[in-house]
C-alpha cells in the first residue's frame, strides 16, 4: 500500500511561484514513475510533468521553461517548483505513482494507480 500527500498550495499572484511536495508512505520501491497531474473546475485531470527513477523528465508544452519536477529518494519526496505562475495555471494539482521502470508520455489518468488527496493553486491576476 502506498499513500501519497501533497503539500504546499495556495494563492500567489500572477508571476509569481509555489513549490509543491508530495511525500510517499508505505511500501516503496526505486522503481517508480512519478508525476504531476492539475484539474481546473469543468476540465478533465492533465498531466503536467513526470520523472522516471533514474530522474529523466518530461513536461507538458504549457509549463515547459516554468516547472520543474524533481525527487528526492532519500525523503521519498516528490516537488514540482512552479515559477512565472499564470492565472490559467489556477487547479487542484495531484501526484501520482506508479510501479514502472520508465513513464510514457502523454501522462494518463489510467496510467497512475497511486494518488494524493490534491493541493489547490490558485493564481490572480
Amino acid at each position: 500500500q502506498v499513500q501519497l500527500v501533497e503539500s504546499g498550495g495556495g494563492s500567489v499572484q500572477d508571476g509569481g511561484s509555489l513549490r509543491l511536495a508530495c511525500e510517499a508512505f508505505g511500501n516503496l520501491y526505486s522503481t517508480y514513475c512519478k508525476g504531476w497531474f492539475r484539474q481546473a473546475p469543468g476540465k478533465e485531470r492533465e498531466g503536467v510533468a513526470v520523472i522516471d527513477s533514474d530522474g529523466s523528465t518530461i513536461y507538458a508544452d504549457s509549463v515547459k521553461g516554468r516547472f520543474t519536477i524533481s525527487q528526492d529518494k532519500s525523503k521519498n519526496t516528490l516537488y514540482l517548483q512552479m515559477n512565472s505562475l499564470k492565472p490559467e495555471d489556477s487547479a487542484e494539482y495531484f501526484c501520482a505513482a506508479e510501479f514502472r521502470t520508465y513513464c510514457s508520455w502523454p501522462a494518463t489518468v489510467q496510467s497512475f494507480g497511486h494518488w494524493g488527496q490534491g493541493t489547490q493553486v490558485t493564481v490572480s491576476s
